[in-house]
């Protein structure tokens, strides 16, 4: 199948990927064009950027929840569409599992989906240094067929006149087209906290940034020639769709809020294609649960910035309380399952009481705590052996009580901790499940909801 695609990538975090992603993809919509994008790696944040910017899902790629086979399927079933698609890169291009290897790098993701990267190169201070630094990451790969992927580069925070050089110095010496440059424009710059960057409705007049910052990349950079870049990208293998039957008829209560939003999208759309019916509702707002439901997911988010409100509604807070203690089957993420124990450390270090389903308090752990790929084993999810699962953890909170229901294990290393709270009607933890990794954690959940649907009707 024919699929123009570009891949946005840079050697470090922090080098403006998202910022850069959001003015191409905001270009290519007011050109017309259908654009789907993608982040590589288990990022949330970022997605919701893309989604604000296009107002339609981004879909992850991550080759180690999902393996490579099945994310060149995400790609190619997401994608397909498309009148091009743009995926951001994740850390730096080459960054993989445990910092070690390329394996779940944004590198392995333009690998296994075959797609042209541009490299994003910071500017400041730098002039000829900047050639070998280029090189040595178009050459890191030379040995591996199509070697890098790297068909270009765009230079960041640079003048007009610094570019003019740079460009004739990289193209003459690295032998790699440079496709522009973006100013410095501190005005537009995205604030970070310590999960990443702010979600972009904190952002004050988010889409009107986005349309300035357009308008100055259609000056600076080749939209052009990063269009053609995209078409020039081999064809796909168009593979055959292959739905999950709709058997499971059921109502879950889906948390959507400021404080609970983390979920792969992937995730929402399989339980939807298996049958269930996604009922959204806010911890926040809202006094009650939705009626008539089977199943809840709590997803993951920023409780701690949100603690008091979260304690002042105590109706809320009751209604899960009562809801899982007579047994409604519950799956609850990283903040989904601080919200269950009993109080949670706000940002000011202050506990608020939380729903009280769980013993222990959540507090801030000062430093990011097991942090990364893992892989999940040893335990039971909704009373059913569904095997390994790889998960993710990502997050600066820890609890007096994680669970030891699963031992999770740090691929390519001998460390591993006890996590997780498993019973015949509840999965929590902090974690992080991609079910595309793993289908046999959503049909378990989807099971034990289908038995509480059939309890009620009798």
């Amino acid at each position: 199948m024919k699929l123009p695609r570009i891949m946005i990538t840079a050697p470090s975090s922090g080098a403006g990927k998202t910022m850069v992603c959001c003015g191409l993809l905001t270009c290519l919509k007011d050109r017309g064009m259908k654009v789907t994008a993608f982040k590589c790696g288990p990022d949330y944040i970022d997605p919701m950027f893309h989604k604000e910017v296009l107002g339609i899902d981004s879909y992850n790629l991550d080759t180690f929840l999902c393996g490579r086979e099945n994310t060149l399927k995400i790609f190619t079933r997401r994608a397909g569409q498309s009148k091009i698609a743009v995926l951001e890169g994740a850390m730096g291009y080459y960054d993989g599992i445990g910092g070690r290897v390329t394996d779940a790098s944004a590198y392995d993701v333009a690998k296994v989906t075959d797609t042209p990267a541009v490299l994003l190169i910071d500017g400041r201070g730098i002039s000829l240094s900047i050639v070998p630094h280029i090189q040595g990451f178009l050459a890191f790969r030379e040995e591996e067929a199509k070697g890098s992927h790297i068909g270009g580069v765009i230079l960041n925070h640079v003048s007009q006149g610094q570019y003019i050089r740079l460009k004739e110095l990289i193209e003459r010496e690295a032998f790699v087209k440079v496709y522009g440059y973006v100013p410095e424009m501190k005005e537009l710059s995205f604030e970070s906290r310590h999960l990443g960057l702010k979600k972009p409705s904190e952002i004050e007049n988010f889409k009107e940034k986005m349309k300035l910052f357009c308008g100055r990349l259609e000056e600076t950079i080749d939209i052009d020639g990063l269009i053609r870049l995209a078409e020039s990208a081999p064809d796909l293998p168009a593979y055959t769709q292959e739905l999950p039957e709709k058997k499971y008829k059921v109502r879950i209560g889906l948390s959507r809020d400021e404080a609970f939003s983390f979920m792969y999208q992937d995730n929402l759309e399989l339980l939807k294609a298996m049958g269930a019916e996604l009922v959204t509702f806010s911890p926040l707002y809202d006094t009650k649960l939705p009626e008539d439901i089977h199943g809840l997911i709590l997803c993951g988010g920023y409780p701690e910035l949100y603690a008091q409100q979260l304690e002042a509604n105590e109706l809320m807070r009751g209604a899960v309380r009562r809801a899982l203690e007579n047994g409604l089957p519950c799956i609850a993420e990283c903040g989904g399952f601080m919200y269950l124990q009993e109080a949670i450390e706000d940002s000011k270090g202050v506990y608020k009481e939380a729903a009280g389903v769980l013993k222990g308090k959540c507090f801030h752990a000062g430093a990011l705590k097991r942090f990364g790929y893992i892989v999940l084993e040893g335990g039971l999810v909704f009373g059913r052996d569904v095997g390994k699962i790889p998960a993710h953890e990502f997050h600066y909170y820890d609890s007096e009580h994680c669970g030891n229901a699963f031992m999770a294990k740090k691929p390519l290393s001998d460390r591993g901790w006890e996590c997780m709270i498993s019973t015949d009607t509840l999965l929590a933890g902090f974690p992080h499940i991609h079910y595309e990794g793993n289908q046999k954690v959503a049909e378990a959940f989807l099971e034990a909801c289908t038995f509480t649907a059939q309890t009620a009707g009798k």
